[in-house]
């Protein structure tokens, strides 16, 4: 029997909080293999081999700020970065190999995924909020929770993070947001609350709320309440290790490698 060949991966940001996550783990699995890393023009190690960095050996790829020269060989190519970062690199892909992106970065505007979003045509294109496989079935348990309680049920979403984390609410909790929305066949842009803070009045029927926390090294967690006037039903996720999104990323790498230029997201890498 044939051996069946590893998946070539490209990662953007290689030597950042997720970077590196995504990099040690694709080494570390046969079925992968990493072909590129790319990381800012101001990193200070810039022409040094990913591995050596991470601990793991020579494996052969420098970091470089060359997307096209990392992506080269590669038919997936992941991105955790910024949103500039992350436009610049879809534009950077043309002429390389490359047939699945699967995109983690978040902040970004809703022209910044329409624009994303068009490069779908060339691409399959996996974009999440959370690859995390637990976030991903919280939000599943969200949508089916919030259909099946009424408008009479308050819905608030509480997400904390690290002090580190540049944008609010995550793109977690917005993902859980869309679930709640899509539950209740609504758009989240219209009904989502501002944030509290000064005489907000009373809260509105049917709209859902977000609280934001920032603290320390905490990675994630996230809280979705679900309260009526007799009682208060809560779902939530804690991530202990940042790994967890960096296997659901690599699971997404796997799967987009075969399947036709498109948008996808986790729902669709799982199943659900």
């Amino acid at each position: 029997m044939s051996e069946i060949a590893p998946v070539h991966i490209a990662v953007s940001g290689a030597a950042g909080r997720m970077g590196r996550a995504l990099s040690t783990l694709t080494i570390d699995d046969p079925s992968l293999k990493l072909v590129g890393a790319t990381e800012a023009p101001a990193f200070h190690d810039l022409g040094v081999d990913i591995g050596e960095l991470l601990g793991k050996g020579k494996t052969g790829v420098a970091l470089t700020t060359d997307v096209n020269a990392a992506a080269g060989d590669a038919s997936c190519f992941i991105d955790f970065t910024r949103p500039k970062a992350t436009l610049a690199a879809m534009e950077a892909l043309k002429g390389t190999c490359v047939r699945c992106v699967v995109v983690g970065t978040t902040g970004m505007s809703d022209e910044e995924i329409t624009a994303l979003q068009g490069y779908s045509d060339r691409y399959a294109i996996i974009y999440s909020g959370n690859y995390s496989l637990g976030v991903n079935m919280l939000a599943a348990l969200v949508e089916r929770a919030a259909k099946s309680l009424g408008e009479d049920w308050d819905i608030e979403i509480l997400e904390t993070h690290h002090r580190h984390k540049v944008d609010a609410p995550s793109g977690t909790a917005l993902l859980l947001g869309e679930a709640a929305a899509d539950g209740r066949d609504v758009d989240l842009k219209d009904v989502r609350l501002a944030p509290y803070d000064g005489i907000t009045g009373e809260r509105p029927v049917g709209r859902i709320g977000f609280s934001v926390r920032r603290s320390g090294g905490v990675i994630g967690e996230h809280e979705v309440s679900f309260g009526s006037e007799e009682e208060t039903l809560t779902l939530a996720h804690s991530a202990l290790n940042r790994n967890v999104f960096a296997r659901g990323a690599l699971k997404a790498a796997k799967w987009g490698a075969d399947q036709p230029a498109g948008w996808y997201s986790m729902k669709d890498v799982l199943g659900l």
